[in-house]
């Protein structure tokens, strides 16, 4: 907020608490209506805060109650928090009640935000803590920004929050998800942030539970089925069981209509029948659909997804070194035996390891892959190793498998291994010794038949040296190490672009020579990842059959290669690419990042961090 807004908003609550009358548009109307029912309970702005924290014990109780919900929210967890590390600020998960069970973000803003309470074990509900965005979001049931001097207690006006109530499948709270910042560099995007990660959230309640029930999954558009923009409805028999709040809006329904409306109040036909690729609601509305009835698999999907395209047979950046090394670890994987893949970040080293198994006997067989760097240390054993029903509260009704069980009978590719917890470095290592898993909740061992291939882009010696890597775990491993070169190691990297440019533009014609030349010129210190992300840039800004210039690629056409790295003009060709994608999704980042095969957080690194003026 400016100062002037700041200002204002200072003699606003003055006048406000002295019981004058606030001119209309001074202070947001869901704002004025939270200062109302804190004062409605007894709360007076100008007391200073008492807030206890829960004790250790308390809190990790308090955890593994909310287990469930905690696994459910890892993914956008992790997502948001690099996203508030660069924006110095902190992203927090609650209870329904507002018990903040997960922080994560910037130490440094941490520390600050713990000075009024904002930490694990403490309560952010509106009657215990006066507005503020947390507690607001759950008493107004929606989406909710609170700025600086718009909380209700005078030393929380350190904080700019934005939160967003996360509803279960039946439409209880079921916690909230916040991102706080400092009052004066909270950018503008973290509502938005928060809307769309609460919506990932929300989505993934309804991959478990429902095994027996009728699932209704549609969209107007086939594109979106089987995201997060898709609607779900849940049918025991004729009576609506569950629902995202999407799929009530697209239907013109409310939270109120969950165990009370039927099949055919909702949609026309009978049993929900697809009739002509369509399924039409009551309000005249069409949809493609997607209809699970129990016993009935697979899913009957109206629209065509995307499949995962097998690798090829010659690639141009496998070198006569990574050739002769492919050849060798097809025969180590055929024999069971772990492989250790390094190199740089954006290196392709996934994308050599699935290539790879696909010239192997598992090639078909299940492919999971895991980014150590990504599993928070109180989630990792659950995600990995499965666990009984019962282990915890909002554990599935009958257990989960693990990542390690799913990948039965194919490969486990553990990425970024050099990043797991050295805590659980020696679990891992009994699982790949022993080629058995125990689930939590004291379930037997049970048998595991998979191939272990690692990953890392850093110095896994000098970690041992440091006693952050064990010893044993890196022999077990590392068996047979593959390093791949950078980008700018490749011979012939005019081949390179030639051949990612066939697969990233196919509706395009093939790149002018010198428009090859300049690109294989570049250093690419992002590796793969980078070239791959500047030849879609291309693609989206032209039109099929369009010519590409060099005038395309750096303003100056004329400029070498160092100098284009110092121009920044494919900086700028980049940012305007995936300007383009998000407005073509309509906001929707997730898609757009999908269109451009990169990653989310990339678009938020990218975009709006840059947009909130780098803070």
């Amino acid at each position: 907020m400016s100062a002037v807004s700041d200002a204002a908003l200072a003699t606003a609550r003055q006048r406000y608490f002295s019981g004058q009358d606030l001119a209309e548009g001074l202070v947001p109307a869901p704002i004025l209506r939270s200062w109302q029912r804190c004062l409605e309970q007894g709360l007076d702005a100008g007391d200073a805060l008492h807030a206890e924290p829960m004790s250790a014990g308390e809190l990790r109780a308090l955890q593994q109650q909310n287990e469930g919900l905690r696994l459910l929210s890892r993914p956008e967890l992790v997502t948001l928090r690099a996203q508030a590390k660069l924006t110095d600020s902190v992203v927090i998960l609650t209870d329904a009640n507002g018990l903040v069970l997960d922080t994560a973000g910037s130490a440094d803003f941490a520390g600050q935000a713990a000075q009024v309470a904002l930490r694990p074990g403490v309560a952010w509900s509106e009657t215990s803590t006066g507005t503020n965005a947390i507690g607001t979001a759950m008493a107004e049931r929606r989406a909710i920004e609170v700025r600086g001097g718009e909380h209700f207690f005078e030393p929380h006006g350190i904080l700019n929050c934005a939160a967003s109530p996360i509803v279960d499948p039946f439409g209880k709270l079921a916690g909230v998800l916040d991102i706080s910042g400092h009052a004066s560099l909270q950018p503008s995007h973290a509502l938005g942030l928060v809307r769309l990660a609460v919506e990932q959230i929300e989505h993934r309640f309804f991959a478990r539970d429902f095994d027996e029930m009728t699932v209704v999954r549609f969209h107007r558009s086939a594109d979106l089925l089987g995201t997060a923009r898709e609607g779900i409805l849940v049918f025991d028999g004729q009576k609506l069981l569950a629902g995202n709040r999407r799929a009530l809006h697209l239907v013109g329904l409310d939270r109120r209509a969950l165990r009370k409306a039927t099949q055919d109040e909702i949609f026309e036909g009978a049993a929900l029948a697809i009739q002509r690729g369509e399924l039409r609601a009551r309000n005249g509305e069409r949809f493609f659909a997607a209809v699970s009835a129990p016993q009935a698999r697979p899913l009957q999907i109206i629209g065509t997804l995307p499949r995962q395209a097998k690798p090829a047979a010659n690639r141009p950046f496998l070198t006569p070194s990574t050739r002769a090394d492919l050849s060798k670890a097809i025969r180590l994987v055929n024999a069971e035996i772990p492989l250790l893949i390094a190199g740089e970040t954006g290196a392709g080293k996934e994308i050599f390891v699935r290539h790879l198994v696909g010239l192997t006997n598992r090639s078909g067989k299940p492919f999971i892959a895991i980014n150590c760097a990504a599993l928070p240390e109180s989630l990792i054993e659950a995600e990995l190793f499965g666990y009984e029903a019962g282990a915890f509260t909002g554990a599935h009704k009958s257990g989960a498998k693990g990542l390690v069980q799913q990948a039965e009978g194919g490969i486990l590719f553990l990425d970024e291994i050099g990043d797991m917890p050295l805590s659980l470095q020696s679990r891992l290592l009994r699982v790949l010794q022993d080629k058995e898993v125990a689930p939590l909740g004291g379930g037997s061992r049970q048998k595991a038949d998979f191939v272990a291939i690692c990953a890392t882009n850093r110095d896994l010696k000098a970690m041992i040296d440091a006693g952050s890597f064990r010893t044993d775990l890196y022999f077990r491993i590392a068996q047979y190490t593959v390093t791949l070169p950078a980008l700018a190691e490749l011979p012939d990297r005019s081949a390179v672009v030639k051949t990612l440019w066939s697969e990233h533009a196919r509706h395009h014609a093939a790149l002018p020579e010198p428009v090859v030349t300049r690109l294989a010129a570049y250093s690419w210190p992002g590796n793969f990842r980078e070239l791959v992300g500047a030849l879609r840039t291309l693609a989206a800004l032209h039109d099929p059959g369009e010519t590409i210039t060099l005038a395309a690629l750096p303003q100056s056409a004329g400029a070498s290669p160092a100098v284009i790295a110092q121009d920044g003009d494919l900086e700028t060709l980049t940012e305007a690419a995936m300007r383009r994608a998000v407005d073509l999704h309509k906001g929707n980042l997730s898609a757009a990042a999908r269109s451009l095969n990169i990653d989310r957080s990339t678009l938020y690194r990218r975009l709006i961090w840059k947009d909130s003026g780098g803070r």
